[in-house]
């Protein structure tokens, strides 16, 4: 019997690649929805998903001190963890633009109305993604209730590592990007299933 892992770092080659090619078809879902909600065609690059260090994620992902907005969403059942979609403001205007016909030079212009439509948002987009990597996985996910914030970066980052910090100090960042009328909009998803979730999953993929 193949060893379990014991943090995302013990993941091998072949194991992340499965991860990849899952995360592409819920990531492609996501798009779809997204397309939908804002009626416009919405292609998604194909994703890269690393697993990397705090610094080094938030130097993938911007600046620090980049405010951006974050959904948060917890998994629980078959898979416990995190789910994490950011914002970047250019997103951020694609969609509030499209559902309220406003758009900001800053999050810190932005009030309760704008809020609540990025984290309705952003939940669409985790729940797309979840229920396709739970349906190809053959899995029960159930998420929470979304949270929502507008933050630094950096700040927000430290969610995921100050819950899961006991078990690894890496978080598995998929990068996407979603692409309306030939641009690309910036954004961020983590899945950070808990280390027993992901020795489960890749289990049910037949690479563990």
């Amino acid at each position: 019997m193949a060893k379990r892992l014991r943090s995302y770092e013990d993941m091998n080659l072949q194991e992340l690649d499965v991860m990849k090619e899952i995360s592409s078809i819920g990531t492609s879902h996501a798009a779809t929805a997204l397309s939908k909600l804002l009626q416009k065609e919405i292609r998604i690059s194909i994703p890269e998903v690393s697993v990397l260090g705090y610094e080094e994620t938030v130097d993938r992902m911007g600046d620090i001190e980049e405010l951006v907005a974050a959904t948060l969403v917890r998994m629980s059942n078959q898979v416990e963890g995190l789910m994490l979609f950011v914002f970047k403001l250019d997103l951020a205007n694609v969609v509030l633009e499209k559902l309220i016909g406003r758009s900001y030079e800053s999050f810190q212009n932005m009030d309760e109305l704008d809020y609540s439509a990025l984290e309705e948002v952003g939940n669409i987009i985790i729940c797309s993604y979840v229920n396709a990597f739970a349906q190809l996985v053959g899995v029960e996910i159930d998420l929470s209730v979304p949270g929502s914030t507008v933050n630094m970066l950096g700040g927000i980052l430290t969610v995921p590592i100050a819950e899961y910090g006991y078990e690894t100090d890496k978080l598995m960042y998929i990068n996407a990007e979603f692409i309306m009328d030939g641009t690309k909009l910036s954004d961020g998803l983590l899945m950070l299933p808990d280390i027993d979730s992901l020795n489960n999953i890749l289990e049910k993929l037949g690479v563990l």
